[in-house]
């Protein structure tokens, strides 16, 4: 066995999982048939044997599947991938049944793959640490745990307890494992871990699992049980109501443990494994991976980061600005224990600014998930001021005004003034060049815009964004300083609007063109959801306001004409423009724009919108797929145009930061794999066909066409 080491001693088998040249266990091919060696090993030892240990050599007690090789799965995979899933999984119920107890001592992360890895065990015991993390999150990149997860979860919780776990792959510590009932102790060592496994061997010298046990029943009662049966029935309508239909392993997680639950363990077991195999070799499962691990990792290990810079993090940052973003970066600093000097023009705003961490941790102390004391102590981080002289000694200081030039200079000469020696400038700025800020500065090497998107405690992206001027250490402390706060980085070159601004706009301002075309209002959002965003280009558009964009409009007009050039409006623009000035609907926060407010009541479509209807010349839902198609190409167009132009210089930034900061759909995998997913050829021609119907803004240009061609998997 190359990726196991085995011991046999007084009775007991150690069981060490060890992948050579690894720093983590996974389910390679090689492990699968160490792992059917080890089942025979065992059963060669079995009269000697009193019990089995099974533990890990790595820092992590096993890290899951094997991923590479689902990317390369195809349709006709899908047989031998079923076959060997079955064959691993007989390797697991013959340890399990040897009439032995085998114990899993679970010494770090356990996910996915190494949660099943643990089930095999009759018992659990893990280390007291609330840092590490169990569970199946299998269903977040488009599979299902099919090595026995689903089947063995749901007779362990029941229908009802296990589809939280499931269904949206939640994690947990051992302290709620033990809570659950999933692991059977904690251990605050590894020799009190060691201890504890021996302990439960010499307890039960015949331990078996509990579905093997006559007295078995299912936790809550199964699919025929009344009130089990009455909640199911409204389950489906529930998930497609989340789900659009997008996600099919979620649907499949979900018929696995409903079918499971209604017949014996084996036959269970070999129902999930037929799903599986047939979400390995989907195109939902690649892309999910594509970008939730190989992505999400690639910016976890600083792939955009500068090489060759040391480590860093903040001493002191200060804010300029405390309104909704700028008292949102306090808290986010403050959370991880970075103190913030948060000053705007007067006390009593700067004081409302740390007011807003008050109210988000009144409502964690109101939960339990946090003491008074804590809070104190995280407030006391955020240092409210009108003073810039108080900026004196930040070493970071990030400028989150109001989108005004002349503002955002005079600020910015203020702050640079007093910051510490060697510092970094900051700009929040969500569309203005950060090259053309960088002119106020004193020190435009040391000047980076670090974008973050609203509400800033929910957005876990966050935008660097390279000036012309901006050298290698400002991008890679900005990078430290994001990891630091618990946020993703991605990284770009400056240009208008930068990465996500811009494309991000082409969503709205497509939705805006549609309304232009007369298609019903109505029908433009439902697009949007079906397609798979978080919500239609109408409602987010009023949320960020149809007079910021107009304001936007106007300042890219201005900046045109400075370089003796004309800006043309795209038809979306034209509409959106003249909402707010003809028709004064500005948005949300003006009262209304293309929705209303009606006090107490649920917000709804403007009735003025029936006046731009004209009368629908196709069937509703052939409509449908076409404005989908329109949604969701004219943003992976943007997003490759981005990449032509070195605005990006990665797929794995331009994937995580177009679902992250723009609500791309995740079962697409992120705009650049969406196009890699539509197959380049077909994309292509696509793209074509709505150039033709619809406008420039789905051209593909040659450089566009070089870059798909040339970050192709």
């Amino acid at each position: 066995m190359e990726t196991i080491r085995y011991s046999l001693d007084q009775g007991i088998a150690t069981v060490t999982f060890d992948e050579p040249d690894s720093p983590v266990n996974t389910m390679k091919p090689q492990w699968q048939q160490d792992m059917i060696a080890l089942a025979e090993q065992l059963s060669a030892d079995a009269a000697q044997l009193r019990g089995v240990l099974l533990t890990s050599a790595k820092t992590t007690f096993f890290a899951g599947a094997d991923l590479k090789g689902v990317l390369k799965l195809g349709a006709e995979d899908a047989a031998s991938g079923f076959a060997g899933i079955e064959l691993l999984k007989k390797a697991f119920r013959r340890i399990e049944c040897m009439g032995k107890p085998v114990v899993s001592l679970i010494n770090g992360a356990a996910l996915g793959g190494g949660w099943e890895v643990a089930l095999i065990g009759h018992a659990r015991f893990a280390l007291d640490n609330p840092k590490i993390q169990l569970g199946l999150p299998e269903v977040s990149l488009g599979l299902l745990p099919g090595a026995t997860g689903v089947t063995k979860m749901t007779r362990m919780l029941g229908l009802m307890g296990a589809q939280p776990y499931l269904m949206e792959g939640k994690l947990f510590n051992p302290q709620k494992a033990l809570e659950l009932g999933l692991i059977q102790g904690l251990a605050k060592d590894p020799q009190a871990l060691l201890a504890m496994g021996m302990a439960f061997i010499e307890a039960n010298p015949q331990a078996m699992q509990p579905w093997d046990r006559k007295d078995y029943k299912m936790p809550g009662g199964t699919p025929n049980t009344p009130k089990i049966a009455q909640g199911l029935a409204v389950m489906p309508a529930m998930m497609f109501n989340k789900t659009h239909g997008l996600y099919p392993a979620v649907q499949a997680v979900l018929e696995c443990m409903v079918e499971g639950a209604q017949v014996d363990y084996d036959t269970a077991t070999r129902i999930e494994s037929r799903k599986l195999a047939k979400l390995m070799v989907g195109q939902n499962a690649k892309n999910m991976i594509t970008a939730f691990f190989f992505n999400t990792n690639a910016i976890k290990a600083g792939k955009s980061r500068p090489a060759g810079i040391p480590p860093w993090k903040p001493s002191k940052v200060g804010i300029l600005g405390a309104g909704m973003m700028g008292a949102g970066i306090a808290y986010a600093n403050a959370a991880r224990g970075i103190a913030s000097v948060l000053r705007d023009v007067t006390l009593d705003k700067a004081q409302a600014g740390r007011d807003y961490s008050r109210k988000l941790t009144d409502k964690q102390v109101q939960l339990g998930r946090m003491d008074a004391a804590k809070q104190a102590a995280l407030l006391g981080l955020i240092h409210p001021t009108a003073d810039v002289a108080d900026m004196a000694g930040c070493d970071l200081i990030i400028e989150a005004v109001f989108e005004n030039r002349a503002l955002k200079a005079q600020v910015t000469q203020e702050a640079e003034a007093v910051m510490a020696a060697g510092g970094t400038f900051a700009t929040n700025t969500s569309t203005l060049p950060i090259s053309g800020l960088a002119q106020a500065s004193s020190r435009p090497a040391k000047f980076v815009g670090i974008h973050f998107f609203s509400p800033v405690d929910k957005m876990k992206l966050v935008e660097i964004i390279r000036g012309k001027d901006t050298d290698d250490e400002s991008v890679a402390r900005a990078y430290d300083y994001v990891m630091s706060i618990g946020k993703t980085p991605i990284v770009v070159n400056d240009s208008r609007g930068f990465f996500t601004s811009r494309v991000f706009g082409t969503f709205v301002m497509e939705g805006a063109a549609m309304l232009a075309e007369g298609i019903p209002a109505p029908l433009v959002e439902q697009a949007g959801l079906a397609a798979g965003m978080p919500v239609g280009p109408l409602a987010v558009l009023d949320e960020t306001s149809l007079s910021l964009s107009t304001h936007v409009l106007d300042q890219t007009r201005a900046d045109f004409a400075a370089e003796g050039k004309t800006y043309t409006a795209s038809r979306g623009q034209l509409f959106t423009e003249n909402m707010v000035k003809a028709l004064s609907r500005p948005g949300r926060a003006g009262g209304g724009g293309y929705y209303d407010y009606p006090a107490g009541a649920k917000k709804h479509l403007w009735s003025g919108l029936k006046q731009f209807e004209k009368p629908l010349t196709a069937d509703p839902q052939v409509m449908l797929k076409e404005l989908k198609d329109r949604l969701l190409y004219r943003q992976a167009i943007e997003t490759a145009r981005c990449m032509a132009e070195n605005v990006l210089t990665s797929t794995h930034d331009a994937n995580i930061g177009s679902i992250f900061a723009i609500g791309f759909p995740a079962w697409t995998g992120g705009a650049m794999q969406f196009i890699y997913s539509e197959g380049v050829e077909h994309f292509t021609q696509r793209s074509a066909e709505l150039a033709a119907l619809y406008g420039e803004g789905f051209a593909l240009s040659d450089p566009v066409k070089a870059v798909i061609e040339k970050h192709r998997p």
